[in-house]
């Protein structure tokens, strides 16, 4: 398989988001393009300070909200990008409170998602795995927020959100691993000095695209003298070899067919389908790789009545005709799978949560022409958003909000040349194993064909972690997408999984 679309769709959501090279399978609206930087001075928004309370664990969290930006310089003091931020913090709670960072992916992606989704104080309502109707959309006081653990920021990087370059900065001076990483540990220094926070216990919380920022910024900052407590990884992109199957590369394939089997079994597409989601979710995971993966590795010298064999068990697992799965070589794309699974019809599954259904333009298209789990929550997050910054937090400007920019060409390359390109696993295990006490949690959704579950505890199997430190690594999965609390049944769980960890990593 391919890495999918321009590299600033792949990740976007990714959130995300991956609100995303590109993983993105749908053709979403083209972005606004990059910005050129000016050297004349913008007047920039004042700061907004505003105060609220929300009722959260059965207590009343009186709270303020800062909505505002913090100006990074280069090594001359130049300035050289400002970028906006929403910070909530308990009142009265002291310098030593949690502090969590949030930052969706893309690369090109705001943190709108993360912020109006998950575990901000405010949630929008959207369609749980269906469409809604167009505005006005509700929002709502989130009864999941992770205020009551932690004070929370969420962060929009250079040239995203309301977050702008300044000066002779161009966009080559951040779109990439290593330059993304720098400006956010950048941020976050100015934060913890501008706010006297440098003595609170501190998280990261990346999704998509976020994650492969997350493993980066934690060892990034670790050279910078700061250590962090935890880090949380929803919807993990942590190699982007993972997403490029095909020419000797079999190992997506094999790390797909899992949330090909969840997605299949909702939407009862198994042949004679009998079994809860787990236990065809963990037959799914032996038989990829006890008996599919060795026999993709065989390539051609499979040889007809095993390969008859191992069609017939997938087409059992995934739903896929027989004729389909031959005709593909035992190799069926992502978003074929997304297209062919519900037949010969105008309907398509969503990428980022393959429990939306949409509307295809073509009966016949071996893809699908557009993500519906995206459009389908796309204009609710937006909408909400730029209500809720203005008339909520105070937050007074005239700029248009940059959901999702195309960023172009993201620098995949490592600027310590003994990285591989485009992987932040050894980064991660760096920082785990020079800080023995820092903790991850992993989210997944079973229901994420952008970035599927079993890909991500692959790759974290595979660290080389020593033995001491492989219990650091602590998994939720929940019945969702890409974005888990879209689902809000899963963000509960996720919620109550989290605020554990949280207990326990702050317990150490």
């Amino acid at each position: 398989m391919t890495i999918r679309a321009p590299i600033a769709a792949f990740l976007m959501l990714l959130g995300s988001s991956l609100p995303g090279a590109g993983l993105a399978a749908d053709a979403t609206p083209a972005a606004t393009p990059t910005p050129e930087a000016t050297s004349t001075p913008q007047p920039r928004p004042a700061d907004s300070t505003t105060h609220h309370s929300l009722q959260l664990g059965g207590r009343a969290i009186v709270y303020t909200a800062t909505a505002g930006t913090i100006t990074l310089r280069d090594s001359g003091g130049e300035e050289t990008a400002s970028m906006f931020y929403v910070a909530y913090t308990e009142d009265d709670s002291g310098p030593r409170r949690p502090l969590t960072f949030f930052f969706n992916g893309g690369p090109g992606s705001s943190t709108i998602w993360l912020h109006m989704g998950s575990f901000g104080p405010k949630r929008v309502v959207v369609g749980n795995g269906t469409s809604i109707p167009a505005a006005p959309y509700t929002l709502i006081d989130n009864e999941y927020s992770l205020l009551d653990r932690s004070d929370l920021v969420f962060i929009d990087a250079p040239a995203t959100g309301f977050s702008k370059l300044l000066g002779k900065s161009t966009g080559k001076d951040f779109f990439g691993i290593d330059k993304d990483a720098a400006a956010f540990g950048q941020f976050v220094q100015r934060y913890l000095t501008q706010y006297n926070r440098w003595n609170s216990p501190k998280f990261l919380f990346g999704e998509s695209y976020g994650t492969t920022r997350a493993c980066a910024l934690a060892e990034y900052l670790r050279h910078h003298d700061v250590d962090v407590n935890g880090v949380v990884l929803l919807s993990s992109a942590l190699n982007f070899m993972q997403f490029n199957g095909g020419d000797g590369n079999d190992t997506p394939y094999v790390t797909y067919v899992p949330t090909e089997a969840a997605v299949a079994w909702y939407h009862h597409k198994l042949p004679g389908q009998q079994g809860d989601l787990q236990s065809i979710v963990r037959s799914a995971e032996a038989f990829a790789l006890k008996e599919y993966g060795p026999a993709l590795a065989l390539g051609s010298s499979l040889g007809p009545a095993a390969q008859d064999d191992i069609i017939a068990k997938l087409h059992g697992y995934i739903g896929i005709s027989e004729t389909y799965l031959r005709r593909a070589d035992l190799r069926v794309e992502p978003e074929e799978f997304e297209k062919q699974l519900l037949g010969p019809s105008y309907r398509l599954t969503g990428r980022y949560d393959a429990r939306f259904v949409g509307v295809d333009v073509s009966p016949n298209a071996q893809v699908p022409g557009y993500d519906p789990s995206y459009s389908y929550i796309d204009s609710a997050y937006t909408s909400t958003f730029n209500a809720y910054v203005r008339e909520t937090l105070g937050y007074k400007t005239d700029a248009q909000y940059q959901t999702l920019h195309d960023l172009g060409e993201w620098d995949l390359q490592r600027t310590n040349r003994q990285l591989p390109d485009g992987d932040v696993l050894p980064d991660l295990k760096m920082a785990m194993s020079a800080n023995p006490h820092l903790r991850v949690f992993s989210a997944n959704g079973y229901y994420d064909m952008a970035t599927p579950f079993f890909a991500t505890q692959y790759l974290l199997d595979h660290m080389g972690l020593d033995p001491s430190l492989r219990g650091h690594i602590q998994y939720g999965f929940y019945e969702s997408g890409h974005m888990v609390y879209v689902n809000p049944s899963a963000l509960a769980a996720f919620k109550r999984d989290l605020g554990r960890w949280y207990d326990a990593v702050l317990a150490q």
